[in-house]
């Protein structure tokens, strides 16, 4: 079986850091020799494995969880005029940008404040599930996830951006005011939860897991 053009290692070809008497930083990926407990080039704690990596993945993951829920049901942007005011939810928001006319924002919107959210939480969880209970997914595919999720985290914000700056902009005080509804904070807080759990997560015990 290939991926890419290259073919997947077997179980007995995979040689880890610990196998041959070595440890790697997880901050500055300095190498280090086994039984090293701190990094002298970033002053990191330097571990072989963190045993305690899951329980810490699953309760921010499970606190960003319980964020995200008030985050699509509380109004993310409140607007106010002379005539009329109006308070959307995520969803809500994405609606109206669509009635306007205004479909790739609509879009960049949905994408980064519902798609890449649940998304989030359905890697974290599959690989978290996969390195305790072993899967038939290859390490390679899974490591690959992980460095995705990674890397997308960071652009989860895109929507509390933006009403951060429509509230920037649009202070017109009698006329019309925008403002930020009480879901900014909740969603800001689950971004930032799912990325601490992602962050907690120990990238070796998915080689650890293809070797059971």
């Amino acid at each position: 079986m290939q991926v890419v053009g290259m073919e997947l290692p077997r179980k007995e070809d995979i040689v880890t850091a610990r196998d041959i008497g070595v440890v790697g930083c997880q901050r500055c990926t300095k190498v280090w020799p086994l039984g090293t407990t701190r990094c002298t080039r970033c002053g990191a704690r330097v571990i072989s494995r963190d045993r305690l990596a899951y329980q810490r993945v699953w309760a921010w993951w499970l606190v960003g969880l319980i964020c995200y829920i008030p985050a699509n049901l509380y109004p993310m942007l409140e607007t106010r005029t002379l005539i009329a005011s109006q308070a959307d939810t995520i969803i809500g928001g994405v609606l109206t940008l669509m009635g306007h006319g205004s479909y790739g924002v609509a879009l960049v919107i949905f994408v980064a404040s519902v798609l890449i959210p649940v998304g989030k939480f359905l890697a974290i969880a599959f690989l978290a599930i996969s390195a305790q209970r072993g899967t038939r997914s290859p390490s390679l595919q899974r490591m690959g996830l992980y460095e995705i999720v990674e890397y997308i985290g960071r652009w989860s914000m895109i929507d509390v951006f933006v009403v951060a700056i429509l509230s920037a902009l649009v202070q017109l005080n009698a006329l019309a005011t925008v403002t930020p509804g009480p879901a900014a904070l909740f969603f800001g807080m689950s971004v930032i939860f799912t990325m601490l759990s992602a962050q907690s997560f120990d990238a070796r015990l998915i080689w650890d897991a293809e070797r059971r």
